[in-house]
C-alpha cells in the first residue's frame, strides 16, 4: 500500500498548531527527533499516511515487527492526545497518550499507551508500550 500524503500547508495531523512542513513532516524526511514526545508525534502521523519506511526505521531492532499490517483493513485516525512526556534520563523517555480511531462505520475507539523511546546514536527510537 502506497503512502497517503499530507499537504505540506495543512495543519498537521500530531495536533500541534503547525503546519505538517513545519512539524513532522522534517522527521518523515530523515532529520533527528529532539525528544521522544516529537518522535512519538511524528510515529502517529505516519500511522494516518501508512508510511510503513518511517514506522519501521523509527523502531526499535529488537522490538520491531516483520510486518505492520497494512494491507488489513485500517482506521481512520482521529486525533492525537499527549497525556505525558516523561524523561527518565538523557536516553530514556515514556510517552503517554490517547490516540481516537474509527473502524469502518463504527464507534469512536480510544486506545490509550504509555510508549518506552530510547535514544540510540543520537536518534530516538519506539521501544514498545503497554496499552490499557
Amino acid at each position: 500500500m502506497s503512502t497517503l500524503p499530507i499537504e505540506s500547508t495543512a495543519p498537521c495531523p500530531c495536533g500541534r498548531a503547525r503546519p505538517y512542513a513545519d512539524c513532522c513532516k522534517p522527521l518523515h524526511d530523515g532529520a533527528a527527533a529532539p525528544d521522544a514526545e516529537a518522535l512519538m508525534r511524528s510515529r502517529y502521523v505516519a500511522y494516518v499516511q501508512r508510511d510503513a519506511d518511517y514506522l519501521r526505521a523509527s523502531w526499535h531492532a529488537s522490538t520491531r515487527p516483520d510486518n505492520l499490517g497494512f494491507d488489513d483493513p485500517q482506521p481512520v485516525w482521529l486525533g492525537l492526545d499527549i497525556k505525558a512526556h516523561d524523561v527518565l534520563d538523557a536516553d530514556h523517555a515514556e510517552v503517554a497518550f490517547v490516540a481516537k480511531y474509527r473502524m469502518g462505520g463504527g464507534s469512536v475507539v480510544r486506545m490509550r499507551e504509555r510508549s518506552r523511546f530510547v535514544r540510540e546514536a543520537g536518534r530516538w527510537v519506539y521501544v514498545d508500550g503497554d496499552v490499557g
